[in-house]
């Protein structure tokens, strides 16, 4: 019994074999994957090293610290100045003022970002390079300090969350990027919609806004860290401590302003033992939030990022 030689396509030719799937792994890639591998951890180390040792400093001595012996592990384990800060009611007041501040803001501005990109990506709307052209030059010019403080206190709004949420309702780079994304959605979408019955109001609520969420959950992460973290606008238009967000009250504590008028607590305690440790505090209190929170949003980061940024 004879065996047949393998079967021929139809050119004539031995049927296709079937290719190694993924990369070739060349000498060259090799390489590039440890370089990569090494760039990497490299750029993850400087960028954890400050904090973990920011951390270790708010758990150390006084002497420790003057000595300049702690780097990443704390000496002289203490929470003196945790108690310190933490003891006091204007503390926690201030806190849940940032919580509603940085909430109602933050609402306050994607609701106004999203409807402003999403008219700004309709091409067919008179005036829209006028819209876009007033929105860039807003980028590099502004009225100025005296003129904006003028103008929230004429409207009423000094010594309420209104001053802190309404003048930085709008942030240019991420209207934007919205308007970018909106500009990628398929326009057969919004066609399907309107023969289907809905309007302009329906189609954004029923059939962008659901297609956007990794978009709008980056420009909240985006919002929200901005207000968390601001305390100029609540310094310059808020007068009263029970109105302070809990950026205020630990930049008082960082420049000094720890009298039993400002911080009850911090003046009654120890103030040596806080003046060392106390802008490591400050800093862990501050930001302990926004890490709790970063990881249950960080997988739209990306993806909303490259979304809004390239088109297509």
């Amino acid at each position: 019994m004879t065996v047949d030689a393998p079967a021929r396509n139809a050119t004539g030719g031995r049927p296709p074999t079937r290719r190694r799937r993924g990369i070739r792994q060349t000498r060259g890639y090799r390489v590039f994957q440890v370089v990569n591998a090494a760039v990497l951890t490299g750029v993850v180390v400087l960028t954890l090293y400050p904090f973990v040792n920011i951390v270790a400093r708010s758990l150390s001595e006084e002497a420790h610290i003057i000595a300049g012996e702690v780097s990443l592990v704390p000496r002289g384990f203490n929470l003196d100045t945790y108690r310190l800060v933490m003891s006091d009611s204007l503390f926690w007041t201030n806190y849940r003022n940032t919580v509603v501040y940085t909430v109602v803001a933050t609402l306050i501005s994607i609701v106004l970002t999203t409807c402003y990109a999403y008219v700004l990506s309709k091409k067919q709307l008179k005036g829209r390079t006028a819209l876009v052209g007033i929105a860039v030059f807003t980028m590099f010019f502004s009225g100025g300090l005296i003129p904006n403080y003028v103008l929230v206190t004429s409207l009423g709004m000094k010594n309420s969350v209104w001053a802190i949420a309404v003048p930085n309702a709008i942030n240019v780079f991420n209207l934007l990027v919205m308007k970018a994304f909106f500009e990628s959605l398929p326009v057969e979408l919004e066609e399907a919609a309107a023969v289907d019955g809905l309007n302009t109001y329906g189609t954004l609520l029923r059939i962008v806004l659901p297609l956007s969420k990794a978009i709008v959950a980056t420009m909240v992460l985006f919002y929200a860290v901005a207000f968390w973290n601001s305390w100029f606008a609540a310094f310059l238009y808020l007068d009263r401590q029970e109105l302070w967000p809990v950026t205020v009250y630990l930049r008082n504590l960082i420049a000094g302003a720890t009298g039993a008028e400002n911080v009850g607590a911090v003046a009654a305690a120890d103030e040596v033992q806080a003046e060392a440790t106390l802008k490591a505090v400050t800093i862990v209190l501050t930001t302990l939030p926004i890490l709790l929170v970063y990881p249950f949003v960080q997988r739209f980061f990306v993806s909303g990022v490259m979304l809004g940024a390239v088109k297509g």
